[in-house]
């Protein structure tokens, strides 16, 4: 599958339009010949314009210079990514293109919704050298869909090898001429119309800890394609995300339906659980690489171990994004998320509590000076600090500052934890190696680590604990 990025803009314009000469803007010297392609294409998408609905197309087109199967999805302002395959015969909707919009479209049919057939006068807009800058696409379009049949005329341009300046100084010229900026993004909008417009539900109060739930869920959806990809910040995103929303049901238990809030904290974790089995072995194969220079033999054994579990870890979070029970779990946080917004009063006095709770946990974990009541405490500051996420924008400075502390006393704890689990891999794999020496100066090199951090602690905590920075949480 071929991917590229387009930008281009969209314009509408009256029966009769006339392209205007287009020669000084912002480098344009001349016009090419003009070529005139006759378009047919198939738009597919599920019952409810699922698709449609995410801003994405999925297209099986003939004619023209890209005949083939097109997915369009969502770029950076006015570009968009689009995913092409070569024709197949018949109407079924390409595997590697089906992959790609899974989490969207879910066990959903893809079936035919619009048929668009296009006449094209495509006009290249060149500079001196001959380099085409953009393309200028003066389109007749005719749309078949259920509700009936549409025509209508309008205008592409599309960079190619121009810059944004093109684009802008050929929309002034445009617009003198008569045009207007397209009232749709895509065709495809304009001939669906009436269905893609959702009644607007009016609401005097945005309710936060839905807001921030549904923000993680749309993070979750995403980080899907990447994951899949195999890129790590991918897998980290989705696992931050999974962590959030897990954490919100725990800590909000009053803006959610309790049966459904506590079987999807169970599948939440469970899709954690797998994000973590790649994205802790690439992070401790970094910290513990990274020291182990003087020892090659020991780096390689680490690696190999490392590199293995990673392995295995890709190949169980593969199955489990390809399993019925991942896409129920979709299912499941839509379900939930998108549930009418209860009156939740408490929801701050919880944000607090969950705070004076991790607090509580530490000063006793640093008492006692034991590691796994320390990472106990970690654990209770990740939930603390996504509750206090929900709300501080609305309390300004303090709340962002106040973030900023907890985020760095959960990353000293953090590493703390990261000491202690690099100390038993190391122990792990050099009960096998035929010399632990290395091995074992590693491990005295995490010890400190560990001692290093504890010693950290007493600042950012007291940091965190400001009085300024809590006012605010009542």
């Amino acid at each position: 599958m071929q991917t590229a990025t387009e930008t281009e803009r969209k314009y509408d314009v009256p029966a009769g339009f006339s392209l205007p000469t287009l020669v000084g803007a912002a480098g344009v010297s001349g016009h090419g010949d003009a070529e005139t392609h006759d378009l047919d294409a198939t738009y597919f998408d599920t019952e409810d314009l699922r698709l449609a609905r995410n801003k994405r197309t999925l297209r099986r087109r003939t004619g023209g210079g890209d005949a083939g199967w097109h997915l369009k999805t969502p770029g950076d302002g006015s570009s968009r990514t689009e995913h092409r395959l070569p024709l197949t015969d018949g109407d079924e909707v390409p595997a590697e293109l089906v992959t790609e919009v899974r989490t969207i479209v879910r066990t959903r049919e893809l079936r035919p919704v619009a048929r668009l057939r296009t006449r094209r006068v495509e006009t290249p807009l060149r500079d001196a050298d001959g380099r085409t800058l953009a393309l200028v696409a003066q389109d007749q379009v005719g749309a078949e869909t259920d509700d009936g049949d549409q025509r209508w005329q309008e205008v592409e341009v599309e960079l190619v090898d121009g810059g944004p300046e093109v684009l802008d100084a050929v929309e002034g010229l445009l617009l003198a001429a008569g045009a207007t900026p397209a009232e749709g993004p895509s065709k495809l909008a304009r001939a669906l119309g009436n269905r893609l417009t959702a009644p607007r539900r009016r609401r005097k109060k945005i309710n936060p800890v839905l807001r921030y739930a549904r923000e993680q869920r749309e993070t979750v959806e995403e980080q899907d394609a990447g994951v899949r990809a195999g890129d790590a910040e991918a897998v980290h995103k989705m696992r931050v995300a999974t962590r959030r929303l897990r954490s919100t049901l725990k800590t909000f238990k009053g803006s959610f339906e309790p049966e459904r809030a506590a079987t999807l904290k169970v599948e939440l974790k469970w899709l954690a659980d797998r994000l973590g089995n790649v994205r802790d072995g690439q992070v401790l194969s970094h910290k513990l690489l990274t020291t182990a220079g003087e020892f090659p033999e020991v780096a390689q054994g680490i690696r190999e171990r490392l590199d293995a579990d990673v392995a295995r870890g890709k190949e169980e979070l593969v199955a489990a994004l390809d399993s019925d029970r991942y896409l129920a779990l979709l299912d499941a946080i839509d379900a939930l998320v998108d549930e009418p917004e209860p009156d939740d009063a408490g929801a701050l006095r919880r944000a607090a509590k969950a705070l004076r709770k991790a607090d509580r946990l530490l000063d006793e974990a640093t008492a006692d000076g034991v590691d796994a009541e320390l990472h106990e405490a970690r654990k209770a500051y990740k939930q603390a600090r996504y509750a206090v996420e929900i709300f501080a924008p609305s309390a300004g400075k303090p709340g962002k500052r106040l973030v900023k502390a907890l985020t760095s006393l959960q990353d000293v704890l953090g590493a703390h934890q990261d000491s202690v689990v690099a100390r038993e891999v190391l122990r792990d794999v050099a009960r096998t190696a035929p010399d632990a020496f290395g091995y074992g100066v590693l491990w005295a090199r995490q010890e400190q680590v560990g001692e290093e951090t504890r010693q950290e602690l007493p600042e950012v905590i007291e940091a965190s604990r400001g009085g300024k920075l809590r006012a605010w949480l009542g």
